[in-house]
């Protein structure tokens, strides 16, 4: 495979880890849990509130990496006293997932795949009409 085309091939890699990424926190985006720093004895039962997720992408020798960590702060206090495991003043976590940000995370993965994509085809036509001349 010719450099270039690993090149697109580690981007295509990277443009599918975003989306991924992203999904995953809208889908998980408003589900709660206990405060982190509730009365552990009332909560233990309850799972811990789901950790949102960003991809950070840089350039290295031969294509593109990523190294996914946790959004900091990863939740965020809201008033919900029906909640069994809501604290004496009625408050719960909720993931720190803003929706506008995951929606342009998606859009950017969608074009990075496209170009991504665009590569290989012309890196592949590319190769077709060199066999072509040589035949």
């Amino acid at each position: 495979m010719s450099a270039a085309l690993a090149i697109a091939a580690s981007g295509m890699a990277m443009a599918t880890l975003r989306l991924n990424v992203s999904a995953g926190n809208v889908a998980n985006m408003s589900t709660t849990g206990p405060l982190p720093d509730a009365n552990a004895s009332s909560t233990t039962e309850y799972p811990a509130v789901y950790s949102p997720l960003r991809v950070d992408q840089v350039g290295v020798a031969g294509g593109t990496a990523a190294t996914v960590t946790t959004v900091s702060p990863s939740y965020a206090p809201t008033f919900d006293p029906g909640a069994p495991y809501a604290d004496q003043s009625g408050m719960v976590a909720t993931p720190n997932v803003d929706l506008a940000n995951e929606v342009i995370q998606q859009i950017i993965a969608g074009y990075m795949f496209a170009a991504n994509a665009m590569v290989m085809q012309v890196g592949s036509q590319m190769t077709s009409a060199l066999l072509n001349i040589t035949a």
